[in-house]
């Protein structure tokens, strides 16, 4: 039995809930997180973008065709600014900058990041160090991270770059862990001359859930912080993290 997914936000034309981590997003050997979604609120739902099975976090679906339209646009014109948080037992290479590069494909559904930057993926991070966990157990990194592009693994890809797997990534390397630990944190846009700011702090994970004060005391509104700019190219993507 699935229990109900959190509202975040509803608008007339969408609604935001929050998405558990381990529920493929697409049907597959059972109903998927839109189809849960749509039997919950009792009504049909159009997904603009995506999240990983193993990512947790905002969701962002449209209660119309046209919503969906020009919801899509707008992460397709890189109009969305998304935040995720991730979680590591390795210390990074840097703590923070940007990761960019081409991203192709490797062995068993993996990316890999490229040197070459012809339709590169683009994220900023910053990290911090993390107080909390038992003394037999490796510390702990948080990191907080804006991609500026949509590529399929994006985030996933940039932290394994950054000798930082995600805790529970077992695709990319992470450490064993019951879930992976990442996490669409916050998701803001404009809707018909509005300023939209979602964000949702993580409600599952054991690590996640120890640091969960933390983290939102740490990165309480990560739209408010000081993000370096970044020239978009025109590239069409939704976005999977």
């Amino acid at each position: 039995m699935i229990d109900p997914f959190p509202i975040i936000s509803e608008h007339a034309d969408w609604l935001a809930l929050h998405k558990p981590a381990g529920m493929s997003f697409h049907s597959e050997a059972g109903a998927g997180v839109v189809v849960h979604a749509e039997q919950q609120l009792g009504m049909k739902l159009y997904p603009v973008h995506r999240l990983d099975k193993m990512t947790s976090g905002v969701l962002l679906l449209a209660k119309s065709s046209a919503a969906a339209a020009v919801l899509a646009e707008k992460f397709r014109r890189q109009q969305m600014e998304k935040y995720y948080l991730a979680l590591s037992d390795r210390k990074p290479k840097r703590k923070q900058g940007w990761v960019k590069g081409d991203m192709s494909k490797a062995r068993r559904g993996a990316w890999k990041l490229q040197t070459s930057q012809q339709q590169p993926a683009v994220t900023y991070f910053i990290s911090q160090s993390m107080a909390g966990r038992q003394a037999d157990s490796p510390a702990l990194r948080a990191f907080l991270l804006k991609p500026w592009t949509g590529k399929t693994h994006q985030i996933r890809v940039a932290m394994k770059s950054l000798a930082s797997p995600i805790l529970g990534d077992s695709l990319y390397g992470g450490s064993p862990a019951e879930r992976g630990y990442l996490h669409a944190y916050a998701l803001c846009f404009d809707w018909q001359g509005q300023p939209i700011e979602l964000c949702c702090v993580p409600r599952d994970g054991a690590d996640f859930l120890s640091l969960q004060d933390e983290l939102a005391a740490l990165w309480p509104r990560p739209w408010q912080l000081n993000w370096p700019s970044w020239q978009q190219p025109n590239e069409s993507s939704d976005g999977g993290a």
